[in-house]
């Protein structure tokens, strides 16, 4: 897995933005509008886990594959964005480099 850093980072990429688009698109009405708030805890816990591996495996990679400040940056900032990982996950695809 660590010989991939760029397969690693496309697969915690597409799990992050997965489990955000789970708390904002589920988890988040049935707390609100359900009044169940459970599922919120465990969508939360989950996302929040894989938002920390994502900012790691950021911090990994732009230290293996030397990515500037600024694809760092944006890969964070995407990390925020409901479906901001996969956009920015084309965007390298596109540029050839995973």
């Amino acid at each position: 897995m660590f010989k991939q850093p760029l397969k690693m980072f496309r697969g915690v990429g597409y799990a992050e933005g997965i489990s955000f688009l789970l708390l904002l698109g589920i988890a988040m009405p049935l707390k609100y509008m359900l009044d169940m708030p459970l599922a919120v805890t465990i969508v939360g816990a989950i996302h929040g886990g894989l938002f920390v591996l994502y900012i790691a495996v950021i911090l990994y990679v732009t230290l293996v594959k030397k990515w500037s400040f600024l694809k760092a940056f944006l890969a964070v900032v995407s990390s925020v964005i409901p479906f901001g990982p996969f956009i920015f996950d084309a965007k390298l695809i596109n540029n050839s480099e995973a």
